[in-house]
């Protein structure tokens, strides 16, 4: 009975977002990667990718033998890709940054389905909540954000475990998903059984939905965003008469356009809203002082003859 859950949701993905063509799937050996490439094998003509981190000993072996079970199960080609994992944020972001841009360079054109589910999401939205930046950061991920496919994010965790159950695949166990140093790992393991528990069960399934419903209101709100923002621009100005009278949802992401347009780097909250107090709550104060105008420079976005513009200036200037 849990097999054709996963089936379904690959399919009706398929159907949506990719209804012709073959798929790439990123496989890492776990049990929703399994799940998810052999339902995919099952509909299309499938490319296995399979990162190896080199962050843990045998790695190697264990890409591997996620190739050999992804031919098992079907796919054209199994290709493993080993990357080195560098950069700051830490080891998580790091290793993240390496995995989607080795996917990114091996896809060949095609789509990727990545084996995200639902509790996925609801980590995510958690994660996002710590986070208290807004409605962007609780939207979760995207069932589609080329060239990166989900077609799990409705399909609990347990039914991918127990679709490899049914076909008698033996998943790779992540000494990782268990390690108490990855917040996400006591989201998992610790904070949401608990959330469960107190609150009588549906923890996980509604914050999923709440992230869907973020995210169709998100989109929303960008379309009418980008509409502003092009009522609004003239060359690298804004005239604030057009922004004035806008809802603040609307102007404010108009406003991050702008500013992530401008080049501007670390663009917080606090940020935007000091910016937005330009339009909404103009009492002839001095420019906003923002990063990202390269070595020694900053930017400042100042109000001017009824329109917010960008000026670079030296740093102590």
């Amino acid at each position: 009975m849990t097999e054709p859950v996963v089936r379904r949701a690959v399919r009706d993905w398929l159907r949506e977002y990719a209804p012709t063509g073959p798929v790439c799937v990123g496989l890492s050996g776990g049990a929703d990667s399994l799940a998810l490439t052999a339902a995919a094998a099952g509909e299309r003509e499938v490319a296995a990718l399979i990162v190896d981190h080199q962050l843990q000993e045998g790695s190697a072996a264990v890409a591997a033998r996620a190739a050999e079970q992804a031919l098992a199960l079907g796919c054209v080609r199994a290709q493993v890709l080993t990357v080195d994992v560098t950069g700051p944020g830490g080891m998580e972001a790091a290793a993240r940054r390496a995995r989607y841009a080795a996917l990114n360079g091996a896809r060949d054109g095609q789509p990727v389905l990545l084996a995200h589910t639902l509790d996925d999401q609801a980590e995510t939205v958690l994660l996002g909540l710590s986070r208290g930046s807004g409605p962007g950061s609780i939207r979760g991920m995207a069932d589609w954000a080329q060239p990166w496919g989900r077609p799990l994010l409705g399909v609990r965790r347990a039914d991918t475990v127990a679709a490899c159950a049914a076909r008698g695949v033996e998943p790779h166990a992540d000494p990782h998903n268990l390690d108490p140093a990855f917040t996400r790992v006591r989201l998992r393991r610790e904070v949401l059984p608990l959330l469960e528990e107190v609150l009588g069960g549906g923890v996980a399934t509604a914050l999923a939905r709440t992230a869907a419903q973020l995210a169709e209101d998100a989109d929303a709100l960008d379309e009418m965003a980008a509409d502003l923002h092009a009522l609004a621009a003239d060359a690298e100005e804004l005239e604030v008469a057009v922004l004035a009278g806008q809802h603040v949802a609307v102007r404010r992401r108009a406003l991050r356009w702008w500013l992530l347009g401008a080049g501007v780097k670390g663009l917080t909250d606090a940020h935007l809203r000091s910016v937005d107090a330009l339009i909404g709550d103009w009492r002839g104060q001095g420019g906003v002082a923002l990063a990202g105008g390269g070595p020694g420079v900053r930017i400042v976005v100042q109000r001017e003859r009824g329109r917010l513009t960008v000026q670079r200036e030296q740093n102590g200037s």
